[in-house]
């Protein structure tokens, strides 16, 4: 993994999803969108603003990708980068997804 300005970034290739997921830090829950999905990790657009710092174990849940586990590796403005905690039930829930549901998309609005 390396940064750019103090910020991890993910070394694989990222693929654009529309996910819609439930996102779990310690005790706080919130709805998020998945932006974009690699074998190593995901970023998330969430919906109100939670206290999350790097190293935070968290919890995700959709119908997609089912229960993954892992930790933060950042949180700015609204949005949350995670590295999976994996396992071989987080690639096989990874490797499916990409396999059977999986369409690239093209982002409606930019930053």
């Amino acid at each position: 993994m390396t940064t750019i300005k103090d910020m991890p970034v993910r070394a694989s290739d990222r693929s654009k999803v529309r996910i819609f997921a439930t996102v779990r830090v310690m005790h706080q829950t919130t709805r998020a969108r998945v932006i974009d999905l690699s074998p190593t990790g995901m970023a998330f657009d969430v919906e109100k603003p939670i206290q999350a710092m790097a190293g935070q174990l968290v919890t995700v849940e959709s119908e997609e990708l089912g229960r993954l586990s892992g930790t933060v590796c950042w949180y700015s403005n609204g949005r949350l980068g995670i590295q999976y905690k994996l396992s071989t039930n987080a690639l096989a829930q990874i490797t499916s997804y990409f396999r059977f549901f999986h369409e690239e998309v093209r982002p409606v609005l930019r930053r």
